[in-house]
């Protein structure tokens, strides 16, 4: 067989000896027929070298010695072992070198004489960059894990100062009830001085776990920024540089729930009422939070027909409608779209929040505003189940409401009620 049988299909054979894979026909005998110009290429045999030759010539030990067994086999009992599927074979090389492809082979018949086509890819870059992505992964582990060890230290002085504080705390309620001092006041200061210790305790807990991630993600894009030095290497730059951002936002977010929780917990956060303009302030945090908002999601903004103020606690909403953003953003997919609209209903204004993510399983709406609560479908998400705590806090000390409705795969919607 030659060239010849493809003379009524000139214009495919020449399609088929420049494509980029391997192609190579053999008779029933495994007599190589035809090759293209990449099986030259992928064994540096020229065609003359390999043409009527055995097929096995390109294979190393055992499958040279075994193929001419597997094909006489496959025609004797028609039982295909890789014909009409594709597998990983190793090839070899006219000089002696081996090297992983990928074979799929079919069967043909042409003038009712049997032949069988193999397509062969080579596979060897994408097993060096495999290796080379393993090395990689190998040493990203060892470099997590010296940090991990980091932060134990830092962990177990958290500890030794915790238990150096409990300590403290017992030997002050001796006094205090050796002295019998306004003993419902002290009652009502250990139960703080306890609940504070729980969440130092706690938050040395979470710190261990949270911060974890995104020091890893900061450090492995940082790594990986340094070595993409090339000018087309600017848009996987910048999938490092958003990947840093938004690890550095989540650590922010951590420590700005602990402070708030912190300050309301010890009743520091107090209250001034100002006049502010409704549709630029909602503009203004739109604008804000399209600054991390994952690619292809959309803030969908929908002011007040005409601008009008309203006297309320400006950080209060501002922080708790960053918080109901952040979360829209957090827990939705990229591309979707996350609604901001602002209402006027009978003595209130509403400012509602409604995405399209993961949503809140029904079990477990009655304790979503607990503190350090956190979802069961949302354990793989960064967050400290603080957010929306603090939300309700805010909420109380200006005299508003949250609302909320959701359903689990499909999306929820948070309400900030604020009387007018």
């Amino acid at each position: 067989m030659d060239k010849r049988i493809f003379e009524q299909g000139q214009t495919l054979w020449s399609v088929l000896d420049t494509a980029i894979d391997g192609i190579i026909i053999i008779n029933e005998r495994g007599i190589i027929q035809i090759v293209n110009q990449a099986v030259e290429k992928m064994f540096d045999y020229s065609a003359q070298e390999i043409i009527s030759k055995n097929v096995s010539m390109l294979m190393p030990s055992p499958d040279h010695e075994r193929h001419d067994s597997y094909l006489s086999n496959h025609i004797r009992t028609g039982e295909a072992k890789i014909i009409g599927t594709g597998r990983e074979v190793t090839a070899l090389a006219k000089s002696g070198k081996k090297f992983p492809i990928r074979l799929a082979v079919s069967e043909v018949f042409i003038n009712e004489t049997r032949y069988f086509t193999g397509i062969l890819h080579d596979l060897s870059a994408q097993k060096h960059a495999e290796e080379q992505l393993l090395n990689l992964t190998r040493d990203l582990e060892s470099k997590v894990q010296l940090r991990t060890e980091e932060l134990g230290e830092v962990v177990n002085k958290l500890l030794s100062v915790n238990q150096q504080l409990q300590s403290e705390i017992a030997e002050r309620i001796e006094i205090e009830r050796e002295l019998k001092i306004n003993e419902e006041k002290m009652r009502i200061l250990l139960d703080r001085e306890k609940e504070l210790n729980q969440m130092k305790s706690r938050f040395v807990s979470m710190a261990s776990h949270e911060f974890r991630t995104p020091l890893s993600t900061i450090l492995s894009s940082a790594a990986l920024i340094d070595k993409y030095i090339l000018e087309d290497h600017q848009e996987k730059r910048s999938k490092h540089v958003y990947k840093i951002k938004n690890a550095v936002t989540n650590l922010t977010n951590i420590l700005n729930d602990f402070l708030s929780l912190e300050k309301l917990e010890e009743g520091l956060v107090g209250t001034k009422m100002e006049v502010i303009p409704v549709n630029a302030f909602s503009q203004e945090l739109a604008e804000e939070m399209n600054s991390i908002i994952k690619p292809g999601q959309k803030i969908n903004l929908k002011s007040l027909d005409n601008e009008m103020e309203i006297v309320s606690d400006t950080r209060c909403l501002y922080n708790s409608l960053i918080n109901l953003l952040s979360n829209a953003i957090k827990y939705s997919d990229e591309n979707k779209l996350i609604e901001f609209e602002i209402e006027i209903r009978e003595d209130n204004i509403l400012f509602k929040v409604k995405d399209e993510g993961i949503g809140i399983p029904a079990d477990e709406h009655s304790l979503l505003f607990t503190r350090f609560y956190r979802a069961r479908n949302a354990t793989n998400i960064q967050g400290t189940g603080l957010g929306l705590h603090i939300v309700s806090r805010y909420m109380d000390l200006i005299g508003g409401k949250v609302k909320f409705e959701s359903e689990e795969g499909v999306g929820s919607e948070f309400t900030l009620e604020i009387p007018l």
